[in-house]
Formats: C-alpha cells, sequence, structure tokens
C-alpha cells in the first residue's frame, strides 16, 4: 500500500515524538534563549504576542529586539523579556542596518524568530538577507531561524541567503505569503496547497508551515503532515505571531524544525478549541490562545488529548 501523501497531526503522532523535557536540576539556560525581531511603530503587538508564544511553549530566556521608539513601552508590558531598541526607518519600521548590532546577539541564542509585526517589506528583506549571512551555517553551530510575515517577502527573489543555514530553518506562510514566495496567484495556492507547500520547501530548504483552515508542514525532503481541527476562531489579529513564537519557543527547547512546526500547530489549534469549549468560537483574542498552551502541552504529557 502506498505510503499517505499527508500524516494527520493527532495527539497519538505527538506522543510518538515528545517534546525534549528539561531535567529536574535544570535551570532556565538549559530551555534555551529566544531572541524575537519583531515589531514597528504602527503595529508593536506583533513583538509582544511572539515574545509571550515562545516562553509559553517553554523556552527559558526571551530577548525582542524592535525600533527603538517602542522599546521602552514593550519592555514594561513584558517585564519577563530583555528589550533592545534598534534604529528605526522614516516610517517607524526596523532600519536594514540594525542586522550589524543583531548578529552578534543573535550568535548566543538557540533561536531567532523574525518578521511579526514588521511592515517595511524592502527593509525587512535587507536584514533577513544580511543576518543570515554574517551568522555561521548549520555546521558551525549557529541559531535556529523562524521567518514570518514580512521577513519572507525578499526570498521569492533569492532563497541563497537562507541555503547555508539547511536544516535550521521553519517559515510560516499564509496563503498569501505562500504565493508571493512561489511567485504565483493566490488561487494556485488555494486549489493545491500541499503541492506549493512542497514546492517551496524544497526550494527553500526550509520546514514551511502553510498556514489555513488545513495547516500543512512539509519538509524539505517532501515528507508532509495535516492539522486539521482547528476553529474558526484562529483566524483572527495576531495568530499568526503566536503560532511563530510558539514554534520558536520549542525550537529553542531542542526540538528539531519537523516536530516543532507540528507540535507548534497543533499547540496553537488546541489552544484555540479550548477557548472555543469555554467562550465560543468566535470573538476570542490572539493574546488568550497563550495561556492555554502550557496545559494543552502538560494534557499531551500525561497522556491525554490535549
Amino acid at each position: 500500500m502506498d505510503a499517505p501523501e499527508e500524516t494527520a497531526v493527532t495527539p497519538g503522532l505527538l506522543r510518538g515524538m515528545p517534546l525534549p523535557q528539561p531535567d529536574g536540576d535544570g535551570d532556565k539556560e538549559s530551555r534555551g534563549r529566544v531572541l524575537v525581531v519583531a515589531g514597528s511603530v504602527g503595529v508593536p503587538g506583533g513583538a509582544l504576542l511572539a515574545g509571550l508564544g515562545a516562553l509559553r511553549s517553554g523556552a527559558g530566556k526571551l530577548q525582542i529586539a524592535t525600533v527603538a521608539g517602542i522599546a521602552p513601552h514593550l519592555g514594561l508590558a513584558l517585564p519577563e523579556a530583555l528589550v533592545v531598541g534598534l534604529p528605526e526607518t522614516p516610517d517607524g519600521g526596523i532600519a536594514a542596518s540594525s542586522a550589524v548590532m543583531l548578529a552578534d546577539r543573535a550568535s548566543r541564542c538557540e533561536t531567532v524568530l523574525i518578521g511579526p509585526g514588521m511592515v517595511e517589506e524592502a527593509a525587512t528583506a535587507t536584514l533577513v538577507a544580511d543576518l543570515l549571512a554574517r551568522l555561521g551555517p548549520a555546521a558551525e553551530g549557529g541559531p535556529r531561524f523562524v521567518l514570518d510575515a514580512a521577513a519572507l517577502a525578499g526570498l521569492a527573489r533569492d532563497p541563497a541567503p537562507l541555503h547555508r543555514h539547511e536544516g535550521r530553518l521553519v517559515v510560516t506562510p499564509h496563503a498569501g505569503e505562500m504565493a508571493g514566495l512561489l511567485g504565483c496567484g493566490r488561487s494556485e495556492v488555494d486549489a493545491d496547497p500541499l503541492d506549493c507547500a512542497r514546492r517551496a520547501a524544497a526550494r527553500l530548504k526550509a520546514v514551511v508551515a502553510l498556514k489555513g483552515s488545513c495547516t500543512r508542514i512539509v519538509s524539505p525532503d517532501g515528507r508532509a503532515w495535516a492539522y486539521r481541527d482547528g476553529t474558526v476562531g484562529l483566524a483572527t489579529s495576531g495568530s499568526g505571531d503566536t503560532l511563530a513564537g510558539i514554534v520558536a519557543g520549542l525550537l529553542a527547547r531542542g526540538a528539531g524544525p519537523e516536530q516543532a512546526a507540528i507540535w507548534g500547530v497543533y499547540l496553537h489549534g488546541e489552544a484555540g478549541n479550548r477557548l472555543s469549549r469555554r467562550i465560543g468560537p468566535l470573538g476570542f483574542l490572539a493574546r488568550e490562545l497563550l495561556a492555554e498552551i502550557p496545559a494543552a502541552m502538560a494534557a499531551l504529557a500525561e497522556g491525554g488529548t490535549g
């Protein structure tokens, strides 16, 4: 019998790929550091949601690098994080020149997440390419990466900066961003999302989590998983930022890119299911998803369904 095109993401699947767990003597250093490069003057909340996602999924330490104008406010809103202010563009985004000061900080972290709340695609594309070039490749033990939202824009033109980090990458596009990555129409992605995710994973040499009512997770070699059990309420502002943060936190704990993406998608969806059962299928907020993540992880570890 032929193998299925997609493997369903279920509690049973996740129990067969348990997350790395700290031992009783472990401290926050043992659960890894996450650097979130995110936010803008107009969309400061993306950095907040992504940072919280990383902590709620179990990362030990969090740093956020964002535009200087919002850094003090973000530090007060998220006292668990070290917050660094970066040079701003005239329109309130993170300047491309920030890659120089980010490189050393990123090299001392297990995971770097770039993109949530960043609104200037050209500057972000330049920053991403420069930062990837400055950091050591996988063979030298460089950090793992999650690229989301505006951080994906420049990859359509030139994915080469990603290739030296093969085996350490997760990208989290929605259908519109996937169309941009492949240079095709949104209708083509909607017609065959699995094929598009496979093409992108092979081209970028990264694990792809193509978000949607059914989210596909695809590895560069074409293996695919599908999560179909989410709720319509997940389609809300900021939801993707939380997912990217959750995946980054799992990577920092030591999960591999495929494992982190599969677990992250499930935990994000299960958080929505829990809120749907408690308060209704529509109207919950992206920030409310985050408090549900620890219990969903614990339920799986205890043999429940999440």
